[in-house]
This record gives structure tokens, C-alpha cells and sequence, in this order.
């Protein structure tokens, strides 16, 4: 078997870390159980990466920049269909399919805030640049109307707490969020979250999940 190149290894470190940040989060995951899962010495590991922080802002710029890209890929096949439900469907699939996305966000806002509390406010710099990536990549599907990539997003981080707080999908709570969730809940799947959610953001839209929003299988 060939043995791997360091950008091989680097790309092995990075989704290794996805899996145990998701988990453990930033102060609960240690770069041994990180090296432990992709196979590696911690001297090695820091060959890669200066330093702990480093390779979890690289495990959240590569979660956000899959995120993004399956809102690239979706928005590429509208062809005059509702955006909100394009763009929410695809999300919703990438968290089925993938639920350390979910996890991940979630772990990156917590470890913002700790770090912001703390007054470190440049830890977060770049988690706030990939956000806002997020935000313009929906933006401009969204018709680039400011309210309605509000309101995707907004939903979106709604029902990240909902389903964090681990409420069925047959519970009330869920009754005022948008009908794409409440259809797959019907279904008999349970929603879970990411960054983002589309709602019914004028009359006559049909809402749809954004970076916020996914169902994982029940």
C-alpha cells in the first residue's frame, strides 16, 4: 500500500478531528484522541498542525466549507423552482447523510462564545468569515433580499435548539416551524439542525431548510 503524502495525512487529521470535536467539542477532545483516530503520533500530529487550535479552525472551515458547497451545487438546478425548498432539501439531506455537520456547528458556537467570554475574540474572527460565507452563498438564491436570508437563517438556528433540547418531532413545539420540517416529521424522521433554516418568507412561498437545519433518521 502506498504510503500517504503529508496533504493526504493533513486532509486524514482534519475530518478525524471533525469526528471528535463533534463529540467531545474544543475543550473536551484531546489531540490524542485525534492522533489515536487517524493513526499517528502527537509529534506528528503538530508536524501538521502548530497547535490544538489550529486544527479545530480547520475541522470548522472544512464543515462550513461542505455546507456551502451543497448550497452551491443546489442552487446551480433551480430552474424557477422555490428556492427555499431546493436549498433546504439538500441541507436536510447533508445532515441525514452526515450528522457531524450538525454536531460540529453546534460545538464551534459554544467554543466562540467561551473564547469571546474570555476576551479572545480572535478565535473566532474566522468562524465568523465562514459564516458570512454561508450567509452570502444563500443570499443571492434567496432573490438577495436581506429579510428572507434572515428568516432562513433565523429558522434555522431555532430548530438547532429544538432538536439539541431533543424534542420529538410529534411535540408542539414544532407546529409554528415551516412545512418541509412538519412534512418530514409527519414521516415519521426526527429534525435535527444546522447553522441556517428556510421559512415562509412571503406569502406564497413554500419554506425550506438552510444551514440549519437537517432530519436524522429515527
Amino acid at each position: 500500500m502506498a504510503r500517504m503524502s503529508a496533504d493526504e495525512r493533513r486532509e486524514s487529521v482534519i475530518r478525524a478531528a471533525m469526528h471528535e470535536f463533534a463529540r467531545g467539542g474544543y475543550y473536551g477532545t484531546s489531540t490524542e484522541a485525534i492522533a489515536k483516530r487517524v493513526g499517528v503520533s502527537q509529534p506528528y500530529l503538530f508536524r501538521l498542525f502548530p497547535n490544538k487550535q489550529a486544527i479545530f479552525l480547520a475541522a470548522v472551515a472544512r464543515c462550513m466549507a461542505d455546507i456551502r458547497l451543497v448550497f452551491e451545487e443546489a442552487a446551480k438546478d433551480l430552474q424557477g423552482a422555490d428556492p427555499f425548498k431546493v436549498l433546504g432539501e439538500a441541507y436536510i439531506q447533508l445532515i441525514a447523510d452526515h450528522p457531524d455537520k450538525l454536531q460540529m456547528q453546534l460545538q464551534t458556537y459554544v467554543t466562540v462564545a467561551a473564547a469571546e467570554a474570555a476576551g479572545e475574540p480572535e478565535f473566532g474572527e474566522m468562524v465568523r468569515a465562514a459564516w458570512m460565507e454561508l450567509w452570502d452563498t444563500v443570499h443571492v438564491p434567496l432573490g438577495a433580499d436581506a429579510d428572507a436570508t434572515t428568516t432562513f437563517m433565523a429558522y434555522g438556528m431555532l430548530i438547532n435548539t429544538l432538536a439539541a433540547m431533543g424534542f420529538p418531532p410529534e411535540h408542539r413545539v414544532w407546529e409554528g416551524c415551516y412545512a418541509a420540517v412538519q412534512a418530514d416529521s409527519d414521516a415519521g424522521s426526527a429534525p435535527a439542525a444546522g447553522p441556517g433554516v428556510g421559512a415562509d418568507a412571503g406569502a406564497g412561498t413554500d419554506a425550506g431548510a438552510g444551514p440549519g437545519a437537517g432530519v436524522a433518521e429515527g
